[in-house]
């Protein structure tokens, strides 16, 4: 398909929950974005808020009035049409009502796009990083098979519908809760394939930095998948599917689990929280800025004599991925002030502490004002001096990152911290130019530690009828 004929952002009529039922078809849906910038969430909070379906199958007075004013959420006249559960001999009182589906779980992200789904679209609220290899003697035919039932199970379950065969009914009575799945592929893909010389140079492996402590054995991989969706049990049966769909051609490698605000949490959105609480990704390229797509994406005529990509890249990106742990508790033995200093940001909204009492998280940071005893405003190694692209020749990367909580470790001390995900055209402009510089004085590097690590490239969106990585695999 055309590049033009394909929705850019992923977004499309929402359809039913899964297990069939009308009662859904006339609801009013929310559609999903990729323009952080039409929100001030960043998360686009307000596009995918919705009133939670009470357990007898109603919404509350209470739970409507609490979000029906600041959602506008409308539910359609569905006129009584039962969906699945409703239908069913054990819910046919009519006392019973089918409450059509909120917003929240209505929201639908389409799978053949321009470049892949969960890139550019809105943060979601669970996630779920795969990294898997090849299983011993599967080579490129094996490869190419599984990319095609894996794109088929990602297309019929962002579109709400089950599997096509074996499906778990984990997420049966759910809409699509604006889920997406991405695929990429990691540098020892190539070889396991016989593809070695359709590698990407971009892919080369990342430089070690001074802050990293890896677990190689969570780090890299053949192929590695992204699954978002704002509903967990959304995400996690995609995930099921997925791992069952590699049947005996590959094995995971390793698997994280991340979450992110819920749409609707709260009545001021904005930029993400990470779990130091503070503001997180104020900076991010936005889809409407000129120079976005050069920025983020592998050009759609990408050759190794123009951009350096191969063909089978065009409408690609390359994923830094990268396990970070915060020691929180001395994160949090740090005065209010004290943690301001670090980022450079206040924690309360986000706006630059050279900004004054007015500022706001968009106000243009001051590097060079000072105090009235000459101190710079925003410290020499504040985390968002650092960072910034005119401190580092333009680099630019698009951060779409979870937190995530795994417990309490061995020492009692809390595994936690951000599964940071970036998306970029260019890896060594983009991730490893700012990475460098943080590694030099950096105020945040005590206070975090990168425990696994991985790059891949991420072809561009498959069009109608195919599957992702098609151009590589069968070209």
């Amino acid at each position: 398909m055309a590049d033009q004929d394909l929705v850019e952002d992923g977004s499309a009529a929402p359809k039913r929950a899964r297990g069939g039922g009308d009662h859904a078809a006339t609801t009013a849906r929310a559609r999903a974005t990729t323009d952080d910038s039409r929100s001030p969430s960043g998360p686009a909070e307000s596009r995918r808020d919705g009133a939670t379906p009470s357990p007898g199958g109603t919404i509350s007075r209470r739970l409507l009035l609490s979000t029906a004013g600041a959602t506008g959420l409308a539910l359609g006249a569905a006129g009584g049409a039962a969906g699945y559960a409703a239908g069913s001999a054990a819910s046919s009182s009519s006392a019973e009502r089918v409450t059509p589906l909120a917003s929240l779980g209505a929201g639908e992200v389409r799978f053949h796009v321009k470049h892949q789904p969960g890139i550019t679209t809105p943060l979601q609220a669970r996630g779920h990083l795969v990294a898997f290899d090849l299983a011993a003697g599967a080579g490129r035919k094996e490869a190419a098979a599984l990319l095609r039932r894996w794109s088929d199970t990602a297309r019929r379950l962002m579109a709400g519908e089950p599997t096509a065969q074996d499906d778990t009914d984990i997420a049966r009575d759910a809409g699509p809760s604006s889920l997406t799945v991405t695929f990429g592929f990691g540098h020892s893909f190539f070889a396991r394939t016989g593809l070695e010389k359709q590698r990407p140079e971009s892919l080369d492996p990342l430089p070690d930095f001074s802050s990293d402590q890896l677990d190689t054995s969570r780090s890299n991989g053949d192929l590695w998948v992204q699954i978002g969706a704002d509903d967990a049990l959304v995400a996690f049966h995609a995930l099921r599917a997925l791992q069952k769909d590699a049947g005996s051609a590959a094995r995971v490698r390793w698997q994280m689990n991340g979450f992110n605000r819920s749409p609707g949490a709260t009545a001021h959105p904005m930029t993400a929280r990470n779990l130091m609480g503070q503001i997180d990704g104020t900076r991010n390229p936005k889809p409407t800025e000129s120079d976005f797509d050069e920025r983020i994406f592998v050009p759609a005529s990408a050759s190794p004599a123009t951009s350096g990509d191969p063909a089978w890249m065009a409408n690609g990106s390359y994923a830094v991925v990268r396990r970070i742990r915060m020691l929180l508790d001395d994160w949090e033995q740090l005065s209010v002030k004290e943690q301001e200093g670090v980022i450079g940001r206040r924690k309360s909204d986000g706006a630059p502490l050279s900004g004054g009492a007015k500022a706001t998280e968009t106000t243009a940071m001051d590097l060079e004002k000072t105090d009235s005893q000459g101190n710079l405003l925003v410290p020499i190694n504040a985390h968002a001096r650092i960072t910034r692209p005119d401190q580092n020749g333009g680099a630019a990367m698009l951060r779409r990152p979870f937190s995530f909580h795994d417990g309490i470790d061995a020492k009692g001390v809390p595994d936690a911290g951000l599964l940071f995900v970036c998306w970029q055209a260019d890896p060594l402009r983009g991730f490893v130019t700012v990475q460098r510089k943080l590694d030099r004085g950096d105020a945040l590097s005590k206070f975090i530690r990168h425990e696994s690590s991985g790059l891949f490239a991420v072809p561009g969106g498959a069009a109608e009828g195919g599957y992702v990585g098609q151009h590589l695999l069968e070209g």
